[in-house]
């Protein structure tokens, strides 16, 4: 896996200390193997927990929202395995709950002059494993075996440039109303041309979350939103558990 280097670190050289023996002691854990994933919180600090409960947070404002979940810039996965989960929980037999993962799984395809001056910004960074995708589509797939309707796939996995993958979605799937969609891009360009395609597909109860609004590191996400839909135009929330997550529902 291509290493990723001079992403922004603003915890601070405690933090990381601590976190780097939590870590330490998450690979030595002597907990045994059938007990591992019954014990996953033993391992869950403050700032991790609050990320699953804010997902749980927007997931219980769309149950009664018709519509599929959409990521854009999933990455390892992680949200969209949590959705998985959700829907196992609050509506296990809604089949028409369709979770759907966008990320090229090899780093920013581009970067544009209004993504800013970060070290993040580069071409290529917060790439993945070689075929991470696939290993992502086994977890998914062994997660809806663990829940009823499982005969039935209800997930999706695009990996390529979203500004074509969601617009190929989009034209295959011609039903398709989404009711929570969450933007993890990071960048200007490919947040700027998925808002301009999923607007038409929200209806009024749909939750848009973004996961850098207002972050100097990414400062085109922001600017994407202000373009297309305008800040005067939402009542932006932010989660009160979690410093950087923000949300509006279309009203």
């Amino acid at each position: 896996m291509k290493k990723n280097t001079d992403i922004p670190c603003h915890s601070g050289n405690n933090e990381i200390k601590t976190r780097k023996e939590l870590l330490k002691l998450f690979k030595e854990s002597p907990v045994t193997d059938d007990q591992k994933l019954e014990n996953l919180g033993l391992f869950l600090n403050s700032k991790n927990l609050s990320r699953i409960l804010f997902m749980d947070y927007l997931y219980r404002k769309i149950i009664d929202v018709q519509g599929q979940i959409f990521e854009f810039g999933t990455r390892w996965g992680q949200n969209v395995a949590l959705f998985s989960s959700l829907r196992g929980i609050y509506e296990p037999f809604n089949r028409h709950r369709k979770i759907v993962a966008f990320d090229t799984f090899e780093g920013f395809p581009c970067v544009h002059e209004n993504d800013g001056n970060s070290t993040l910004m580069k071409v290529g960074q917060l790439a993945l494993s070689p075929d991470y995708e696939k290993y992502l589509e086994k977890i998914m797939c062994n997660l809806e075996l663990d829940n009823p309707l499982s005969h039935i796939k209800k997930f999706e996995i695009y990996k390529g440039d979203a500004t074509q993958t969601v617009k190929e979605y989009l034209e295959k799937n011609q039903h398709t109303i989404i009711s929570l969609v969450y933007f993890d891009f990071d960048l200007y360009k490919p947040t700027k041309e998925c808002l301009k395609l999923i607007v038409p597909r929200l209806t009024k109860g749909s939750i848009v979350g973004f996961d850098e609004l207002n972050d100097p590191d990414s400062p085109g996400e922001t600017l994407a939103l202000m373009e297309i839909i305008g800040l005067q135009n939402v009542r932006l929330k932010r989660y009160p558990h979690a410093s950087r997550v923000s949300y509006y529902e279309v009203e």
